[in-house]
């Protein structure tokens, strides 16, 4: 299959097959016991998805095991041909829904505003995060074809790049994380103390579970253990999304994996234009622990 061009929508670009669903999401109906996990692609996505249904099963694996993380949290503005959309799916959930975005903050649905869901916004790095993107983009067949490296490295600052450059999204949400329906929370924070940012969650989530459940939660959630879940690794995911020979969905889950894969010039170009990006914001990143 063949790498589809992206599209716009709202003015964002986004995948292609993705666009023919845009009205639905758009018009999605939330609820007010939803939980949505946003993040710009790469940033922990599937990892604090995992968490988060692991405590609302207590840590019960027999329960969380009961699909893959993409059918368990399912994914807002996925929409491929010939296979139900998510939002169809989600509609027609009967229990507690958790549901992934990558949308930017001004274009979530309304209705998760009106009845204020509970959003977990996770942000990463640029630079592990851009490394991670373009591994992504040459095994995620739905993704555009990335190029070489360097011509990527123009499309992550330039665009056009699906759910639109890290900069503007980043900081869109960080804007409003004074929000109390809304938990900013930091990839390289959950590598650093996975236990206390999990505990972050519970806090947020209004939960109340005893230590050592959220000591079994984090032991089954870290990187090491989650690679090798095939419930979380996306090894299940169709070929025809995903070719893991070429790259594994999860690579390597560290902080300054940019160290080996920029060059001294890649680097010093990317620290100019992130001095530049983040100039009229407070928010900033840790590139190495």
């Amino acid at each position: 299959m063949a790498h589809p061009p992206i599209k716009f929508v709202s003015g964002m670009p986004i995948l292609g097959p993705f666009a023919e669903n845009w009205e639905n999401v758009l018009r999605f109906q939330a609820r007010e016991d939803d939980v949505m996990i946003n993040t710009y692609p790469k940033s922990g996505t599937t990892w604090m998805s995992e968490i988060v249904d692991q405590l609302f099963n207590a840590g019960d694996t027999k329960k969380t095991d009961r699909g893959a993380i993409f059918e368990r949290v399912p994914f807002l503005e996925f929409a491929v041909p010939d296979m139900p959309s998510t939002t169809q799916t989600l509609d027609n959930m009967k229990n507690r829904r958790v549901i992934k975005s990558h949308l930017p903050v001004e274009l979530v649905p309304k209705s998760f505003w009106e009845k204020n869901s509970k959003i977990i916004y996770v942000a990463r790095n640029a630079k592990d995060l851009l490394v991670s993107y373009y591994h992504f983009h040459r095994m995620a067949i739905v993704h555009p074809d990335p190029g070489t490296f360097e011509e990527f490295i123009q499309t992550f600052m330039e665009g056009p790049i699906s759910f639109g450059l890290w900069s503007d999204h980043v900081k869109g949400w960080w804007k409003i994380r004074h929000q109390k329906n809304v938990l900013y929370l930091f990839y390289e924070d959950m590598l650093e103390d996975l236990k206390r940012e999990i505990g972050k969650v519970v806090k947020f989530l209004e939960m109340d579970l005893p230590d050592d459940i959220l000591e079994k939660i984090s032991q089954h959630t870290t990187f090491k253990a989650m690679k090798k879940n095939k419930m979380t690794n996306y090894v299940t995911c169709p070929t025809t999304v995903m070719d893991h020979t070429i790259s594994p969905f999860m690579r390597k889950g560290i902080c300054g994996d940019w160290k080996d894969q920029l060059t001294v010039a890649q680097n010093e170009l990317l620290d100019q234009y992130l001095k530049r990006e983040m100039s009229d914001t407070d928010l900033t990143f840790r590139y190495t622990l």
